[in-house]
């Protein structure tokens, strides 16, 4: 799939999110998680991952019963992680029936390496000041 093709699937994708995919967005979206940036059915690779958070390098995978010992999904989880991504992977029904537990993986995720966050802006007063003259 060419890039110009793989952009347009991945629209169509974030038109058509499942029900799970649209809760999970729900909660990971605008900065809700850690402060982290998540951006979903976002191209990366040969692939369209359903949801990626760049600064902390972590894919989350949404998974319906289709991906029941799925080698393609085994396929792109390898790909991911030899260019330094973690992988999670939660069932469909997992995220409709137990949220706070995938966000609580999620979260436990993203600090686990301790990534910094992103300071907030100095616009508002808020941001770490420089200590340069």
């Amino acid at each position: 799939m060419r890039k110009g093709q793989k952009t347009g699937f991945a629209k169509r994708l974030r038109r058509e999110m499942t029900d799970a995919e649209r809760l999970l967005w729900h909660h990971l979206r605008n900065r809700s998680t850690d402060g982290r940036k998540f951006r979903r059915q976002c191209p990366l690779g040969a692939y369209i991952v359903d949801f990626v958070c760049i600064e902390a390098r972590l894919v989350v995978e949404v998974d319906g019963g289709q991906h029941v010992g799925s080698q393609y999904d085994a396929m792109r989880t390898a790909y991911f992680e030899s260019v330094g991504f973690r992988v999670v992977r939660f069932w469909n029904t997992d995220v409709l029936i137990d949220t706070e537990a995938v966000l609580s993986v999620v979260y436990n995720e993203l600090t686990a390496l301790d990534v910094p966050r992103p300071n907030p802006s100095p616009a508002d007063g808020s941001g770490v000041k420089s200590e340069l003259p």
